[in-house]
């Protein structure tokens, strides 16, 4: 299928957003408004775990000329490896999604402790304190722990904490058992969305491993690949178009916006998705016309 068979070819997209629900800078609102100023036509709020978001971020789109989708990034846990699986056009009230929601928050905030810990052995004391001035929301990431870093003059910025303190591997790391990913992408689609794997090219999984991530999350119910993120380049979203194809997948664009901090990225600048690539928004727009 070309591009221009697309529906609504014109309309810009961007799945995947965050807000200070999760980890993000901007409030929903401010992120609705940013989007509008970025020319998107349709923003998913997807915060980290939580979708307490989505109830301001709709009657900020209500006053623009903006659709909003309502969506979720959710921990997961797939061959001991933390991947994210984004679900789209989703009910947030869905019971079994808000339980299984809740669930993560608390192991959020219990690994936040631990890592607390481990920076406070490596001579940053008061950590956990510093990290929850940063959450506005119901979540503790370690963006949080980074932002904390940062303002505290321990780090020069936050992806340098990733480097040295926060990141896989890393001193200050802890690892997590998230929900698993037959139980994610069963959550999504009993809250009638789709299940997307989030930014792929950032796990750096070798090719025998996404496809068996691929492969498995297919046989959950899975449908969507994020073909086109803010945190890869043109050969990665080169790769990513491929195995849309080659597995049948619906293909997402998303910035995955943080905030103004974020440099790597920026809304409404992803390029369009490659020829060949179906969009995830098909699935739902095509039951609305």
């Amino acid at each position: 299928m070309s591009a221009k068979n697309y529906p609504n070819p014109d309309k810009k997209y961007d799945l995947h957003s965050h807000s200070t629900a999760s980890d993000g800078e901007l409030t929903p609102t401010e992120l609705v408004e940013y989007a509008l100023e970025c020319g998107i036509d349709v923003l998913a709020l997807t915060d980290h775990d939580d979708t307490s978001g989505f109830q301001e971020a709709a009657r900020a789109a209500q006053k623009g000329d903006i659709e909003l989708i309502a969506g979720v990034e959710i921990s997961t846990t797939w061959n001991k490896r933390l991947v994210h699986i984004v679900g789209l056009n989703i009910d947030p009230s869905a019971p079994a999604l808000q339980a299984g929601l809740e669930n993560l928050r608390g192991q959020r905030m219990e690994r936040g402790a631990r890592m607390a810990e481990r920076l406070e052995k490596r001579g940053i004391p008061d950590a956990l304190a510093g990290a929850r001035q940063f959450s506005n929301g119901n979540i503790l990431s370690r963006t949080h722990f980074a932002r904390y870093l940062v303002e505290a003059g321990y780090v020069k910025n936050v992806n340098d904490a990733f480097k040295r303190h926060l990141g896989d591997g890393k001193p200050a790391y802890v690892a997590s058992d998230w929900a698993e990913l037959d139980e994610v992408v069963g959550w999504i689609n009993a809250a009638g969305g789709v299940a997307v794997i989030a930014h792929p090219a950032r796990y750096k999984l070798s090719a025998t491993k996404l496809r068996l991530l691929i492969e498995d999350f297919k046989a959950c119910g899975g449908v969507g690949l994020e073909v086109v993120s803010g945190s890869q380049d043109k050969k990665d979203t080169r790769n990513m178009a491929e195995y849309a194809r080659r597995y049948e997948l619906h293909a997402s664009v998303g910035s995955d916006y943080h905030g103004p901090a974020q440099s790597w990225s920026g809304m409404g600048k992803q390029p369009p998705l490659p020829e060949g690539c179906i969009p995830i928004w098909q699935l739902w727009e095509n039951h609305q016309s």
